[in-house]
């Protein structure tokens, strides 16, 4: 029987409530579901805490900020652990948000509509 792990629901919640600027903004048409994808924030996946996920199509959304730019090897090895899931991970810098939140969406848009088509394939 395999072992099962609580959420960290503590550190999700907390992850929540101090969310960067750059994340609210995202989260105000995210949540929206502006992109025609549901949306979770900071959501537990495996070990990791996704800023943004799609669980229907396994898509996260991260935001990097500068603790992103210091330790550039861990975001490459969670982006490595997703893949290995069947996840897909789309990555954004906080300033892509700040100055064109339109086109962020857009982005995150256009892949929950490539996702759909390969899902509607995949099960005919």
């Amino acid at each position: 029987m395999p072992d099962w792990k609580p959420r960290d629901t503590a550190r999700a919640r907390s992850l929540r409530r101090e969310a960067t600027p750059a994340e609210r903004a995202l989260w105000v048409f995210l949540s929206r579901s502006q992109t025609g994808a549901k949306f979770s924030r900071q959501m537990p996946v495996g070990p990791w805490f996704a800023d943004f996920l799609c669980r229907e199509l396994l898509l996260v959304v991260e935001l990097d900020g500068f603790s992103h730019d210091v330790t550039p090897e861990r975001d490459a090895r969670r982006d490595a652990w997703m893949a290995a899931h069947g996840y897909t991970v789309l990555r954004f810098t906080n300033e892509d948000v700040h100055s064109n939140v339109e086109g962020v969406v857009s982005a995150i848009r256009q892949e929950v509509e490539r996702l759909r088509g390969l899902k509607g394939r995949a099960h005919p």
